[in-house]
């Protein structure tokens, strides 16, 4: 069954208590109550969480969330309270940890295309329509859309698939009223992310969100990593060609080389992937410091 090939072992830090192993994030609890998230090096493909880790990947992510959250703050507030290593923690968190609030989540995946592409694509090929959303004819893998539309998912846990959703099944689970909330604050972000990144030569073909709220209180809360290449499409501006698969600024480079015969791996059987080799982990790793400097203006160092 997908998931780990070999769980690590929970990080023992005085006063921080340990919550969850994700297939990117360790979640601890400190004496406050607060989160305290820290963005590993580890890397997920096919529903497994690889052998092999991406170096310096988690800070990557922690850094360009960080650059986005400031980007946003004006349309909807973060869920970030500092970057600060808790004290007794190994020396490897620095740049990894954002301390942030404990919300309520919203149990959804809020997810924002304004290009079609992925299961979007295979959905469309089908029934011409993401997530029952009608759409017009004639679309090709890599085109824009007539509009952004919000296509929503079920959260999944580590090795299993999330699950489109429509937005009738979104209102039932969560009440109309949080249902038009998160539709219409994950369009103004995804929005506004599409002309920062534009502006930088970068297309965002589609990305997640997570939200939450205060105990209590009725407003969204970004949560997590916010439109890092982990939960977000970027492709290249002037390589933008619909009609074909892009190029995108994220770990397709090692999925190819997992479904290709020199990885020697069956994605349909049981046995767990292997190792990548050197010149894979080179290629990923150059593939996010470059979607890093082009966004935020600045050389990853």
């Amino acid at each position: 069954m997908p998931g780990f090939v070999t769980k690590p072992e929970p990080v023992r830090v005085p006063g921080l208590v340990h919550l969850h192993t994700g297939k990117v994030r360790d979640l601890y609890r400190n004496e406050a109550g607060e989160l305290v998230l820290v963005a590993t090096d580890r890397i997920s493909a096919y529903d497994w969480v690889l052998p092999t880790e991406i170096p310096d990947k988690g800070r990557i992510l922690t850094r360009l969330s960080l650059w986005w959250f400031d980007q946003l703050a004006d349309l909807v507030p973060g869920h970030i309270i500092s970057t600060d290593v808790p004290e007794g923690a190994p020396a490897d968190w620095e740049g990894r940890v954002m301390v942030a609030h404990a919300l309520e989540m919203i149990p959804v995946e809020a997810v924002a295309r304004g290009y079609l592409t992925g299961s979007g694509l295979q959905e469309y090929e089908r029934d011409r329509t993401v997530c029952g959303l009608a759409l017009p004819p004639g679309l090709v893998d890599g085109s824009e859309l007539p509009a952004p539309i919000f296509t929503p998912a079920t959260k999944a846990a580590v090795g299993e698939h999330d699950e489109n959703v429509s937005y009738e099944e979104v209102a039932r689970q969560v009440g109309a009223e949080t249902a038009a909330q998160l539709r219409q604050t994950t369009l103004a972000v995804y929005g506004r992310a599409r002309d920062v990144a534009r502006d930088r030569g970068i297309i965002l073909a589609d990305t997640k969100f997570e939200f939450g709220r205060k105990p209590g209180a009725d407003q969204l809360i970004l949560a997590d990593e916010v439109l890092t290449p982990d939960s977000s499409r970027f492709w290249r501006k002037d390589e933008w060609e619909p009609g074909r698969p892009q190029k995108s600024y994220d770990k397709q480079i090692l999925r190819d080389w997992l479904s290709s015969p020199a990885s020697g791996w069956d994605r349909t059987g049981d046995t767990p992937p292997p190792e990548l080799p050197q010149e894979v982990v080179d290629a990923t790793r150059e593939r996010y410091t470059e979607a890093y400097r082009l966004l935020t203006g600045t050389a990853w160092d």
